[in-house]
């Protein structure tokens, strides 16, 4: 039996959700492909067989998936248009309907007319959701629709759902008293913002204080204090979150909600703007399918709520945490779409996650935020994912591929968690076209429940309890939670080392948006990739935690292409070149590289005061070598002016002070 996982750990342990044979979207299906022994299997051409996707197992009864072929599609159309929706006019799949009294057939994809001709590029419209009489058993009913020439794959509409005993996230003020104040090391002061338990946000800003937990270690953040000098969010980026219901009107999420202002002033129970859904005020609830939003389940733990608050917690209003791209108070954060995935215990199927994914791209989200996968060792193989995942895949490469009229992202970027078992990255975080998002702790070394190997492509603060003295609960991220569990606390996981990638995304759209720049999605992949400090430095020894040791040399390579940086995000969004110093080290740079082998160069370093005060900044040129050396940790934009022979020129330059920096001075 596979597993999916909500990649978040309480209390050191690893919460999954079991796998009924199929998981949810990209990773809701089942990993095998057996063979049936029912009724007359020996007989069955192995032709049939090939066409059946995934076992049934546990399967949603009295549904099946079906791939018609493109030659086939427009008789369907025209079948279903015309008679009951139950016939197509293909006589050998009819009946096949007949014999299994099917009751309802319809597109997987709803029809929205102003999305249709995009739809039907990808092949959306060629998917189709068989009803039918759950007496019959799904391997009957899938070997009569695959036996009919025009079907091109039938697959199995199974639903996941939850294996554990749910554990509580730990409240703020379990770990924190209410005059608690972490000490202002070296005078750094994280932000002008008024946000209350910013100071414990360590993930943002991490400055070494072993007041706030032990062990760590200064600089082991996502650099955000400086990006947000330059952006704090934009309300036209949407990031839909695919998780449990994200409570729409908490104190600190409210004003970063997406809202469907044609539903909201709308009327209740008819869709208002034509977008096929019912109400869809704050997103839509594809598990229960309805545009209600909820969280009021007793299993349910806040887990959508908390990934929200870390992309986008309403900044600078005076309470509870900050987001990455929450605004400056002034109602200018990114916006947060809830795409309900979980209630309780009861899960989407795979028709319904296909259709949550098609409707975040319809409606205008460039990220999609997902904290959940398959459980390990369900597939082993990105073609293995492929085959038995098709009508996921297919919904993967809409959001990602799909235009966004008026978006400084010319399609979408999903990302996804890379897993909490500590073994090999999980799927489909593994898959190519997503981002799969690894977790460190407090001191950069990997989060001991962490998933690595080659297809990790970044890494992010997930927290970590394991091995902080006294078991302090603060080494974990604090974001927000469900009112009845106290509106803000702590949790750990790749669950929460995903929204922080996801946050500096939508950090560095709402950055291209102010600079006026587009990107394509791949294009915008890459820079993300590339925006990240080195980690493997710290990958050196054993790591000592409570529940045993790690061998950190066994992660060197293989938690991605390094810890995501905020700062350098938005550089690359720029386009302005950056250089990464290692604090107190002076970093010498041979401008020959960058002028030639020349006796007449003269270069200065422009910097304003408050940069120079704030990375406590010296330059000097000696011949053809800079050195710049940096005492504090953090980031500025400076101008480089040269001069050889009779010809100036000019740069700007940014300049990034991390704890460790790459062997080559971190030019890009």
């Amino acid at each position: 039996m596979a597993k999916i996982n909500f990649y978040s750990i309480e209390n050191r342990k690893m919460r999954s959700f079991k796998f009924i044979a199929i998981l949810v979207v990209a990773a809701l299906c089942s990993c095998t492909n057996d063979p049936i022994d029912e009724g007359g299997a020996a007989n069955v051409p192995t032709g049939i067989d090939r066409k059946i996707m995934t076992s049934s197992l546990e399967s949603e009864q009295g549904e099946l998936l079906v791939k018609f072929s493109d030659e086939a599609i427009a008789a369907v159309e025209t079948g279903v248009t015309r008679t009951e929706a139950t016939r197509t006019g293909l006589q050998r799949f009819d009946a096949a309907l007949t014999d299994i009294e099917a009751v309802s057939l319809e597109r997987v994809f709803p029809d929205i007319p102003k999305h249709e001709a995009q739809a039907r590029a990808f092949g959306l419209h060629l998917w189709y959701v068989v009803k039918f009489n759950p007496e019959v058993s799904l391997a009957t009913a899938a070997r009569k629709l695959a036996a009919a020439d025009e079907v091109a794959y039938v697959q199995y509409n199974n639903r996941i759902v939850e294996s554990y005993d749910r554990e509580e996230p730990i409240p703020y003020d379990r770990v924190r008293n209410a005059d608690y104040t972490v000490a202002n090391t070296d005078g750094n002061v994280m932000s002008s913002f008024n946000d209350p338990r910013l100071k414990d946000q360590w993930h943002y800003k991490n400055t070494g204080d072993e007041s706030l937990v032990k062990p760590i270690k200064a600089g082991s953040d996502i650099n955000l204090e400086p990006a947000w000098e330059l952006c704090t969010g934009d309300p036209s980026i949407i990031v839909a979150v695919m998780d449990q219901g994200v409570v729409y009107n908490h104190e600190d999420l409210a004003t970063n909600m997406w809202i469907n202002e044609k539903e909201l002033k709308g009327s209740e129970g008819v869709d208002d703007d034509g977008n096929g859904y019912v109400d869809d005020i704050y997103g839509y609830n594809f598990v229960k399918n309805t545009g209600k939003i909820t969280w009021n389940d007793p299993k349910d733990n806040g887990h959508g709520t908390h990934v929200a608050g870390t992309i986008a917690a309403v900044n600078n209003n005076g309470i509870g945490v900050c987001g990455i791209a929450g605004g400056s108070g002034n109602n200018d954060g990114v916006k947060i779409m809830s795409i309900q995935a979980f209630v309780g215990e009861a899960t989407v199927s795979v028709a319904a996650s296909a259709r949550a994914i098609q409707y975040a791209a319809d409606n205008g989200a460039s990220i999609l935020q997902c904290s959940w996968g398959s459980g390990p060792g369900a597939f082993n193989s990105d073609q293995a994912y492929e085959n038995e995942c098709r009508a996921e895949v297919v919904a993967l490469k809409y959001f990602i591929e799909s235009e966004r009229p008026g978006s400084p992202l010319n399609g979408g970027i999903a990302f996804f968690a890379a897993g909490n078992s500590s073994m090999d990255c999980e799927y489909p975080a593994s898959y190519p076209t997503v981002v799969c998002v690894t977790s460190i702790g407090t001191d950069f070394t990997p989060s001991t429940f962490t998933c690595f190997g080659l297809p990790a492509d970044i890494t992010a603060p997930g927290g970590d309890n394991n091995y902080h003295e006294g078991g302090n609960q603060a080494g974990k991220v604090l974001s927000t939670l469900l009112p009845l569990r106290g509106m803000y606390g702590y949790m750990a996981g790749t669950s929460m080392s995903t929204p922080h990638v996801s946050g500096v995304a939508a950090l560095g759209l709402s950055y291209a948006k102010q600079l006026g720049k587009t990107f394509e999605p791949d294009e915008f992949r890459d820079m993300v990739l590339a925006s990240v400090n080195d980690l493997d430095p710290y990958l050196t020894g054993v790591k000592k935690h409570n529940n045993g040791t790690m061998n950190l040399v066994e992660y060197k390579g293989k938690m991605g292409s390094g810890m995501i940086d905020a700062y350098k995000m938005l550089m690359a969004v720029r386009g302005t070149p950056a250089i990464t110093v290692e604090q107190d080290k002076p970093t010498t740079i041979s401008l020959s590289k960058y002028y030639g082998d020349v006796t007449a160069l003269s270069c200065t370093l422009e910097v304003s005061d408050a940069v120079k005060d704030k990375l406590g900044l010296t330059f000097t040129v000696e011949g053809n070598n800079a050195t710049i050396t940096c005492s504090k940790q953090s980031a500025g934009l400076v101008t480089v002016k040269s001069s050889v022979g009779g010809t100036s020129m000019s740069r700007e330059v940014a300049i990034i002070c991390r704890a460790k920096a790459a062997s080559n001075g971190g030019w890009l």
